[in-house]
Parts: C-alpha cells; structure tokens; sequence
C-alpha cells in the first residue's frame, strides 16, 4: 500500500495509520546499545540492550506494512520496556515479497534469535511479543516455540487468522456491492493491481456517504458492518447505548467513511499477491444465520423496520448475487502460512481492545475456542482495554501484560490477570482494563 492511502488514513482516522505505521525501533540513550543485521533471506533485525540488561529479550514482531525491522510496539513502550532492564529485537521479515509476510514471518523472528545471540550474547530467556498482524505470528510462535521462548504476549493480535479475515471482509464488502452500488460491477477479490483495488474502495465508501443520507441506506450499512465485526464505538466519541440502534450505526459509518474500506480493500491486495489469490469465498454462505450471530443483529433489524425495508428480501438478494470462489491454491497457502490456534507451546497472554476497528475482538473468542478444542486452554489468558481504535494501548498496558506473562513463567501458574489485578499493576499508571466477553466473530 503507497502513499495515498497513508494521507487518507491520517486524515479520515488516526487509528488506522497504527496498522500501516513502520515498525517502531527504540530510540537508544547512552546507555544502551544499539545493534542491527541481515539475515540470509535479505530480512533486517534491530536490537537494543539497555546498559542494565536483566538478561530477558523480548522477541517482537512487528504488523501488516512495510517490511522494516522494529523492535517496539511504540516508541513510549520501548522507553518504558528499557527502563525496566528488558533488551529489544524485532526483524523485518523478508522484505522482497508482499507487505502479508506470513511466509517468512516465523522463520525470521527465530533466525532473529539466534542473531542477537551471536551478536550480543545469549539471553536468560526469551518472550515473544506481536502487534496487530505480528500477533498472529506471535501466535504461531507461541505454538512452534519447541524451546526458543519461554511465553508469549501478543496486543490487538489477529489471531482468527488470514483466512477468516478474507472471508468476513469479503462478505460486508458484497453486502456494500451489492445493496448500495449495483448499478457498478465493482471488483472485490483478484485485483490485477493496486489501482484497482484503489478504485473499489474509493467507488464503495462513496456508495457507504450517499446511502448514510437516507434510512434504507443506514439501514444496510449496519447490514454490512455486521457482516464485517465493526465496531459502534468511533474514536472521539461515547459509546453508543445498547437501545440505541442509530447511534450504533453512525459511529460504524464514522468509520467506514474514515479510511476503513481502503485499508482493508487495499491490504486484500497485499494479501492476494503474497498468496498467488484469494482465498475469500461467498460460495454457500447463509446470510440469515450468520447475520443471527452477530451482536449488531439486533441493531440491523430496528433501522430496516424504521426504514419500511424488508431484511429477508435483502438477505434473498445477497443469496442470489453472484458468488465469488476462492482460489484453491491461494486458501492452501493461507492455511499453511496464515493460521494459528492449534496448540501452544508456551503460555500466551492476548490483550484486544475492545473496539477495533482492523482486528476485531472477537476474532480473540474464534482463537480461544480453537485453543480449547487443542487441549491448550489453560496456556491461554487474555484481556481487554477499553477504547477504541486499533492497537491502542497505552506502554502501562503493555508493560501490565508483560508482567503477567514474566510471572507465569516465574512462577509456572498464572497469577491474578483479571481487568482489576492488570490495572492494580500500574496503579499510578494509564490503564483501562475491563471485564469483557467478546461476541463470536461472524464468519463462515
């Protein structure tokens, strides 16, 4: 993804440019030292040991964008990470392919390893830490880790995984298509270029602004935001309430016209090129009993019977539109390369906001869910922020759920990491923990 979608993600919403923002590498002070190298694939690493180095090295693996090594989720994290003794090494993953590195991502990060161990010295231990898309390599990492880490904590991770997030995407995508713009034969998956993904997601958030002006327009808008597991908490605002089905849906619109249907539309791209396809599929999918999982059911119905609109014959619409097929060597690859939730090898804490925009939180209930039926569960803990936005953590959440984790393997049990304990950890910090239960994610 170029420039153009940078400027409209900065000026229609600050959250995104988290995703797509270079890997943060700390900013050393004199007392720490710096060390970067290449590894045999032409991927990059970074490190950064402090002068009171406590002998842990946090391995961390940057999200979805350029292909630059980093070290930190953020530059105030790396600080705060530092400070408490702890070294920072990240890789950039193989940066002669596609911007989805899921195919090198892995191997990188513990070639990262073995890298710093040469170059600095080795570690008492290692914990992996992931962001955004690197939470789902983290997530492989904290299944294939066969003694190179000793725990995992992964922050807004995608851990439902690539094939998922095609799959629901490609769905409230058709609904946009479909209900909104189908005079337009728009092009949602085999993109033969970026241009061309560009001009679909320009042409559909254009249909989501002229439909936000009418009730049957907003209507099917919060049709396809369930679909796609967005969230009704835009930034700069208060959460809507629960009986409050329009202000539901005007904060998800405040997203979709802010810059959510380039990114996503964008990296499919990224995605379809790293993959030789595209692995999402409408084939099959019953819109009724999906449309039923979702938490924004309810939401949907009231604005279509405020709108005089007919659901079930939208829904028979969408059931009769031309289904998109997915290409069976591009879902083999995503399979093999884009999955996690099979197991874990070391103990895994996930922290999710709870309203993200990119990476839904209930994409962390899909994960537990396959933990569980692994046998793992009680490897697994996870916790949620409340705010919204993508990856929004402030470095006193992330520090919180460190300690969690370096207590878990201190200890070999899991200590308190309920909303209340994660906050009491940083109690004159910047925390939001909260009590939270994730909807299912609205998929296939």
């Amino acid at each position: 993804m170029g420039t153009r979608l940078t400027r409209r993600l900065a000026a229609g919403c600050t959250a995104l440019a988290l995703a797509a923002a270079p890997a943060v590498v700390a900013h050393a002070d004199t007392a720490t030292v710096h060390r970067t190298g290449t590894l045999a694939d032409g991927a990059t690493w970074v490190a950064d040991v402090p002068a009171d180095w406590n002998g842990t090295l946090l391995l961390f693996a940057h999200g979805f964008g350029p292909t630059q090594a980093g070290n930190a989720p953020s530059a105030a994290a790396a600080t705060a990470l530092l400070a408490e003794g702890y070294a920072l090494v990240g890789s950039s993953y193989d940066p002669n392919g596609s911007w989805w590195a899921l195919d090198s991502a892995e191997r990188d990060q513990f070639q990262t390893i073995d890298a710093f161990t040469g170059a600095v010295g080795r570690p008492t231990r290692t914990i992996s830490v992931g962001l955004s898309m690197g939470g789902l390599v983290n997530a492989q990492i904290a299944r294939d880790s066969h003694g190179r880490v000793a725990g995992s904590l992964g922050l807004c991770g995608l851990v439902a995984g690539g094939a998922d997030l095609n799959d629901y995407q490609l769905a409230g995508e058709t609904v946009l298509a479909t209900l909104l713009d189908p005079a337009d034969r728009l092009r949602l998956a085999d993109y033969p270029s970026q241009a061309a993904a560009v001009a679909t997601a320009t042409a559909l958030t254009a249909a989501v602004k002229a439909a936000q002006t009418t009730p049957r327009g907003r209507a099917r808008i919060a049709l396809a935001a369930a679909y796609l597991n967005l969230p009704d908490w835009a930034p700069g605002q208060n959460p809507p309430a629960a009986d409050d089905p329009a202000g539901q849906e005007a904060q998800q619109y405040d997203w979709l016209a802010g810059g959510q249907l380039d990114f996503i539309i964008t990296g499919r791209y990224s995605i379809e090129q790293a993959a030789g396809g595209d692995s999402g599929s409408t084939v099959g999918l019953n819109w009724k009993s999906l449309l039923a999982s979702s938490p924004h059911h309810a939401e949907v119905r009231a604005l279509y019977r405020a709108a005089g609109l007919d659901l079930d014959e939208d829904l028979a619409t969408l059931h009769a539109a031309p289904a998109h097929h997915a290409d069976p060597g591009a879902t083999r690859w995503m399979e093999r390369t884009s999955t996690a939730g099979q197991g874990l090898d070391v103990p895994l804490l996930d922290i999710h906001t709870t309203a993200d925009q990119l990476v839904p939180v209930e994409q962390e209930n899909a994960f537990a869910a396959r933990i569980r039926a692994a046998g793992d569960g009680a490897l697994l803990r996870q916790a949620y922020v409340a705010r919204q936005g993508h990856c929004a953590f402030t470095p006193d959440e992330v520090l919180a759920g460190l300690h969690a984790v370096v207590h878990r393997i201190d200890t070999g049990h899991w200590g308190d990491t309920s909303a209340a304990a994660l906050n009491a950890d940083r109690p004159a910090g910047t925390t939001a923990f909260v009590t939270y239960r994730p909807a299912r994610l609205v998929t296939r």
